[in-house]
């Protein structure tokens, strides 16, 4: 199955480079090896086609909000055209990836989630044990 980014993305990246500019990785540069001993929290999900805007207004304010918390090293995302998305949020340790977890607006986001933008969705923690990656020039 093909993934590729949507406007989501686009306004989701968009906000994360008002948020703090100096944190976004350079395009095209490979950054797999830098991660080698993150937590990586991998959210899979199926959207709705319930409130697009409200969606994208959503994600772009908790990627913003995810910049700001102690531990957050990075995240990456697609969505297909068939709602199928995958986004993953990268934390310097376990401790920071569960304090966005519990954080109270990320909470408040998630349970509108549920009701609104989500067939279902899947989340997965692990640790990043090696990186590498491969570009064609």
């Amino acid at each position: 199955m093909h993934l590729s980014s949507g406007t989501w993305l686009s306004n989701v990246l968009c906000a994360v480079a008002v948020a703090s500019e100096a944190q976004m990785p350079k395009p095209r540069t490979m950054q797999s090896h830098a991660r080698t001993g993150q937590v990586a929290v991998i959210f899979t999900s199926q959207r709705t086609s319930q409130d697009d805007a409200g969606y994208e207004a959503a994600a772009a304010a908790m990627a913003a909000l995810a910049l700001q918390q102690p531990g957050y090293a990075g995240l990456e995302s697609v969505r297909g055209g068939d709602g199928l998305g995958i986004t993953i949020s990268f934390w310097h340790d376990d401790a920071a990836a569960r304090a966005w977890r519990d954080h109270p607006e990320h909470a408040r986001i998630r349970e509108l989630g549920r009701v609104r933008w989500y067939d279902w969705y899947e989340l997965q923690v692990t640790r990043v044990e090696r990186g590498y990656g491969w570009r064609r020039e």
